[in-house]
């Protein structure tokens, strides 16, 4: 079996079977490859794979595959990296939600004015976080939240015991102190965040989007920003990168630049995804995260 990859840290590669050659995209690419893992974001390298390469399996090590479905050619199977990046966006989504409802952005400038500026503070205890988007990544949330005391209410796609689905949002968003978005970008999801998806949250409620920036109406999330209607504490953005200037510099509340999944136990994640992706296609038997309907 054979791998062409991006230079990725050697334990990446290192519990893979016996006999798997790697070849990494710095070298002469082979003619063929069993399995591809394109180097995120880079367009331009990957169509040329694509033309240069015959590829049988693309494996992302991301979550989210929509910069990718436009390049992918017919007949071959796109497997996302759905499990790799649970713990650590999971995490970001409480610290954010720590993080404004007791206002650490305002103690932080506090302190770099040298204020003392006292204040009672909200608890996470009790309050009601709608998560849109019920994965992997949702559930990890869900168990990081429910020892806080918090009720979860999980939207996904398709109607399951326990489980809303988008239909249900009109009364579930009065309800929600907190919203996460953690859907993938899809035309279906595609700013489904807009001025009545705003207009109809809990007035001061938080939106928390570790998702995708393209989920949001950027336009519209400013106005009610600037209302003080909502609350936002953002990792991803539209556009991405974020602009110098952006009016979402100064109108979020907190603002990380796409790195709720860049974390130290990335490359052990990886590595043990990969071990069991490459077996499995190995032995024959079904792959994981294979993408259909664009996720």
């Amino acid at each position: 079996m054979r791998i062409l990859a991006p230079r990725l840290r050697e334990e990446v590669f290192a519990l893979l079977p016996e006999g798997v050659e790697v070849r990494f995209l710095d070298e002469p690419w082979p003619k063929g490859a069993d399995l591809f893992i394109p180097p995120f974001g880079q367009e331009e390298v990957v169509r040329k794979v694509f033309a240069e390469v015959e590829v049988r399996v693309v494996q992302t090590l991301s979550a989210g595959v929509d910069w990718i479905l436009p390049l992918l050619p017919p007949g071959v199977t796109l497997c996302d990296g759905s499990g790799i990046h649970d713990a650590p966006v999971a995490e970001w989504v409480v610290m954010a939600l720590l993080a404004l409802l007791k206002d650490l952005p305002g103690f932080l400038e506090a302190k770099k004015e040298g204020r003392w500026a006292p204040k009672r503070l909200e608890d996470l205890e009790g309050k009601t976080v709608l998560l849109l988007g019920y994965g992997a990544i949702g559930r990890a949330v869900e168990e990081r939240l429910r020892p806080f005391g918090v009720e979860v209410l999980p939207v996904a796609k398709h109607d399951r015991p326990g489980v809303y689905t988008p239909k249900d949002l009109p009364h579930l968003l009065p309800r929600a102190d907190a919203v996460v978005l953690l859907l993938p970008l899809t035309p279906e999801t595609q700013k489904v965040v807009d001025q009545a998806f705003l207009e109809r949250m809990k007035p001061g409620a938080l939106l928390v989007n570790a998702g995708r920036g393209g989920l949001v109406d950027t336009e519209a999330l400013l106005r009610a920003l600037e209302a003080g209607r909502v609350r936002a504490a953002l990792d991803v953005t539209d556009p991405e990168p974020l602009p110098e200037g952006h009016p979402l510099w100064a109108r979020a509340h907190l603002l990380t630049p796409h790195v709720a999944g860049l974390s130290e136990g990335f490359t052990r994640r990886a590595a043990r995804f990969l071990a069991e992706q490459v077996g499995r296609y190995l032995r024959g038997e079904p792959l994981l995260n294979v993408v259909q309907e664009g996720y």
